[in-house]
């Protein structure tokens, strides 16, 4: 078997100090440990990606030291949130004012605005 690589040693140091720090804070152990799986998959050759994650990693740590966190949470997308709301109206009626569909993103990524006064 081969030896591990710094990068490598450094990534599982943060694992174990993550696991120790969530130790007594709900749900952050597994938390961590669904983080590290989902990252697991990443080729050894991603170096900028893995150096990111580890960067972040740190900063979570910090954040689990810091004594301010108190547990840890996630936003999750449950299995049928990705369905479009279904319309409960007839077809051809104007939409009310909450329900007004925005119009698609330009190049930026920006939502297309009309001119003033139009």
């Amino acid at each position: 078997m081969s030896r591990h690589s710094r990068l490598q040693r450094q990534v599982l140091s943060l694992y174990r100090e993550l696991l120790r720090a969530g130790r007594g804070k709900p749900g952050a152990e597994a938390r961590v440990r669904a983080e590290f799986r989902q990252h697991a998959g990443l080729p050894r050759s991603d170096v900028l990606r893995i150096e990111y994650l580890y960067r972040r990693g740190k900063r979570q740590l910090q954040l689990l030291r810091s004594g301010h966190a108190v547990a840890t949470g996630a936003f999750v997308r449950l299995r049928g949130a990705t369905e479009e709301p279904r319309c409960t109206e007839a077809p051809g009626t104007p939409p009310k004012d909450g329900d007004r569909l925005r119009s698609p993103p330009d190049s930026m990524g920006l939502p297309e605005t009309p001119p003033e006064g139009r």
